[in-house]
């Protein structure tokens, strides 16, 4: 087991988010469900992992991010307008929910209902903290932890 995180580290964390006025955007610690994250698998951002690297286990670190830097700054282009019979089968939109859309090949995506206007339906496919500055409180649990046997990427 590595002493401390290290730029190809597992690592299980409890962690918490808060936005800029205070309030949580996302905690572990709420449901209890500590967060497994592999640096260098492109599934966190470089200054996330820049921040990450070195702790121990047991520690715990605050910091904040740039939008750019945490989920990134609102794109323009992930802003789409649909029309209300494209919602036919999915009921009447309401501004705030999130609803899932087929993406190409087949992937769906989760898109954030802004705008109910006559006919036109704006949705917001930007993550849902994009440009927002984050403050991250983060708890190293344990770094490389090992995994049940019965893991469903193993081959028994």
């Amino acid at each position: 087991m590595t002493e401390s995180v290290q730029r190809e580290s597992a690592v299980l964390v409890h962690f918490t988010l808060k936005l800029e006025d205070g309030s949580t955007a996302e905690s572990t610690r709420a449901n209890g469900k500590p967060a497994l994250f592999r640096l260098g698998d492109s599934s966190l951002s470089a200054a996330l992992e820049q921040a990450l690297l070195g702790s121990k286990v047991g520690e715990k670190r605050n910091f904040t991010l740039a939008p750019e830097d945490a989920f990134g700054s609102i794109s323009p282009d992930l802003i789409q307008y649909f029309s209300r019979r494209d919602f036919i089968d999915a009921g009447e939109p309401e501004v705030g929910a999130i609803m899932l859309f087929s993406g190409m090949g087949g992937s769906e995506m989760p898109g954030v209902i802004r705008e109910v206007s006559g006919d036109s339906i704006t949705v917001d496919f930007n993550h849902p903290l994009a440009g927002h500055r984050v403050q991250f409180d983060v708890e190293v649990l344990e770094i490389d932890p090992v995994l049940e046997a019965n893991d469903a990427n193993s081959v028994g």
